[in-house]
């Protein structure tokens, strides 16, 4: 889960609370303009009418156009918190005389939707509940004004720390979730690397080549490249030595290609360059520049005596047609095989032999 994500699910959230927030408002306004008992009188108002007309609409439209935009929830609160506020005066002018714990059932009826609907979000919480609790205050006119201020105080410093802390668990998920991110980011490059040379693997040149076909237009060749006798260097030296062969041979081929080529270590001691946009000329030169630095090392190789005392490299290129990778690879391969069969710490391109092979006389091909 991204950010944008673990977002998305906060508002989701959020649109829920509206909506369960919209659903009892509707359900307690219905209820009063419903009722015909004698003990609750003038129980179609202007205010219950406005709430039984507009928040139902709203949570219809809500549920017909989930991906739309919809009202502010503090805004909603502090509309509904006045009509029920207005609510409040209109009737305690009509049961005070009858009902002396009217103000204190109102109340706790008002905190009983912000309860349930608003716990997450203290603002909205206080829009709501804000109004009619000073309307309350100054009506009861001190007689119950301790009752009132505890119904008042309790709830409002428990949905504080509540909100604290809920804002501290999104504000720790968030840093979490970030710090996660990275850590896949970086874990995903890491993936794409080969440990020992530090060039691109299998998977990371793949990851690669999907960005280069697609926004680089031009010539392109694959440039296979074999250290020659390796596995002798490795027989006689150790695999220890080899591997410190292995990552300084890998330098000197970065550092022979431009930094647009795409270096990769391709099997155990064999390694794949894509040259991006150069023609052949190009890619000789460049082939051949690597099998010189690799040479230049002067890494000592005694069970390389056929082709140099050091170690040697060999390698055929091929030109990438069509963004076709496997056949330019397999071209490539082809012509390696033939530069390692003509005394290795040779480079190779595969259209000098398809030039080669048309030079030569029909009798002989035959």
């Amino acid at each position: 889960m991204k950010l944008q994500s673990y977002d998305e699910l906060l508002h989701s959230r959020h649109r829920l609370s509206l909506m369960l927030f919209l659903f009892l408002n509707t359900a307690t306004s219905l209820f009063f303009l419903c009722s015909n008992e004698k003990s609750m009188p003038l129980a179609l108002t202007l205010p219950t009418v406005i709430i039984a007309a507009i928040s139902p609409v709203i949570l219809l439209w809500m549920i017909l156009k989930p991906s739309g935009k919809f009202p502010i929830l503090n805004m909603a609160a502090l509309i509904t918190g006045l009509l029920w506020t207005w609510q409040i005066v209109l009737k305690y002018s009509l049961v005070f005389y009858f009902d002396g714990s009217f103000l204190v059932i109102s109340l706790v009826g008002v905190f009983f939707i912000s309860t349930i609907t608003l716990g997450d979000h203290l603002l909205a919480f206080c829009l709501h509940t804000g109004p009619a609790s000073l309307a309350i205050l100054v009506l009861d006119h001190g007689q119950h004004t301790l009752l009132i201020l505890f119904t008042i105080a309790l709830p409002l410093l428990g949905f504080t720390l509540h909100h604290l802390m809920q804002r501290r668990s999104d504000h720790f998920t968030r840093r979490l979730m970030h710090q996660l991110y990275v850590e896949k980011e970086t874990y995903s490059d890491l993936s794409m690397l080969d440990p020992l040379t530090g060039l691109y693997n299998r998977r990371g040149l793949k990851n690669r080549l999907e960005g280069i076909l697609e926004n680089h237009a031009g010539s392109h060749y694959v440039l296979l490249l074999d250290i020659d006798h390796f596995k002798a260097y490795n027989d006689n030296y150790g695999h220890a030595m080899g591997d410190q062969a292995l990552a300084r041979v890998s330098v000197a081929i970065r550092d022979a290609v431009r930094s647009r080529d795409i270096v990769t270590r391709f099997g155990g001691e064999e390694f794949l360059v894509l040259l991006t946009n150069v023609n052949e000329s190009i890619a000789m030169k460049l082939s051949d520049r690597i099998r010189q630095y690799v040479l230049d090392l002067e890494i000592p190789h005694r069970f390389n005596e056929q082709v140099a005392t050091h170690v040697t490299l060999s390698a055929g290129f091929a030109p990438l047609f069509e963004n076709d990778f496997d056949g330019a690879l397999a071209n490539a391969d082809r012509a390696l095989y033939l530069a390692k069969n003509s005394g290795r710490n040779t480079i190779l391109s595969y259209e000098d032999i398809g030039r080669s092979t048309l030079s030569q006389p029909a009798d002989a091909l035959q």
